[in-house]
């Protein structure tokens, strides 16, 4: 900020951009002659420089701005058109640079990327890897802990920085499959239906939506730590937004409370019960679907229009096959998948 240059760090949600705003403005109080603006995550240098926090949520409003330079931060949960399509055109006009952040996410956009920086002959990109053993202010004990209580795939992704393939995952073709658009409203004479699976502290609720027709997600809302009649405000205020058909909701201990509450408000719910043997078929069903059966329409990743949103994407990496065959759900809190797969053993057609 010392060379009057406009800056932005972009991350894919909200919600991280939020944290990362808060870490500058922690950072930002030692320093002199700066002006914090809360509303727009923005800093101003009294130069003229500039940093501001955005998020990628929304892809549109980040359009129009001249930037000197841009932070992407965990790039590989972005579409590749928040880069090709938006940030990099911002560029052009100052010749600015771009620093591309992230954890792997499997060899999407950002693998592709990261190894046109390390291919020989090419000076426009350079390529760096860390892994959280280069981290000096962590013991490296601390890793070893974790990586003896962790699944080798999801420490070597997440602690080692590596790219990983498709090979043990549930869901293949993740990637391909995001299709649908990343925000999208309601239609007029569509029909949708979801799903919602219960979480308040550490775990989250999460609500799907999906065109009937198209197969397509079109919403994803999740939330945690807020009490039960907070999140059922929000239920049924994404539902009488996009009134849905019917939505299928556990039933299983907390979910009973705010299924009934929320049947009483009017929202279309359908009960169902999981139940640990019954889990593992619903998961199969989403992941390998035949295609024209009620009980598991065309449902799966590869046959579903996925949306761009992150947790979404990144819930559904988490499902591994162990040696036995079983399913391992190795996600840190509830995930996007229960809608999806209630969807797929559900849907009447």
């Amino acid at each position: 900020m010392n060379h009057n240059l406009t800056c932005w760090w972009v991350s894919p949600t909200y919600r991280m951009a939020s944290q990362v705003w808060r870490d500058l403005k922690r950072i930002s109080r030692h320093f002199d002659a700066l002006a914090v603006s809360q509303d727009d995550m923005r800093i101003d240098a009294r130069n003229g420089g500039s940093i501001e926090i955005r998020s990628a949520h929304l892809p549109d409003t980040l359009r129009g701005a001249g930037l000197d330079f841009v932070v992407l931060d965990e790039a590989a949960f972005m579409p590749p058109e928040i880069w090709g399509d938006i940030v990099r055109p911002m560029l052009t006009d100052k010749q600015g640079g771009a620093l591309f952040l992230s954890t792997p996410y499997g060899r999407n956009w950002f693998y592709d990327l990261f190894m046109t920086g390390r291919r020989r002959g090419q000076s426009e990109w350079q390529s760096f890897h860390h892994s959280s053993y280069d981290n000096p202010f962590i013991p490296r004990d601390e890793f070893d802990s974790i990586r003896a209580a962790t699944s080798s795939a999801v420490f070597r992704a997440e602690y080692m920085a590596e790219f990983l393939d498709d090979d043990g995952l549930v869901f293949r073709g993740i990637h391909a499959a995001a299709s649908a658009p990343l925000y999208s409203r309601p239609v007029e004479g569509r029909l949708y239906v979801g799903g919602i699976d219960w979480g308040r502290t550490r775990d989250y609720t999460v609500i799907t939506l999906i065109d009937a027709e198209t197969r397509q997600v079109v919403a994803v809302e999740r939330f945690n730590q807020v009490g039960w009649a907070i999140q059922r405000g929000r239920i049924a205020a994404l539902c009488a937004l996009w009134k849905p058909a019917y939505l299928w909701a556990e039933a299983n201990s907390i979910g009973a409370v705010n299924l009934e509450a929320l049947q009483a408000e009017g929202v279309p719910l359908r009960p169902f019960t999981t139940t640990a043997a019954s889990k593992a078929p619903l998961i199969e069903a989403l992941a390998s679907p035949s295609p024209g059966t009620a009980s598991s329409p065309a449902a799966a990743p590869a046959l579903i229009g996925l949306n761009h949103e992150p947790d979404l994407k990144s819930s559904l990496t988490h499902f591994r096959r162990g040696k036995t065959c079983l399913v391992r759900h190795q996600a840190k809190n509830h995930s996007a998948f229960p809608p999806l797969a209630v969807y797929g053993e559900g849907n009447e057609g």
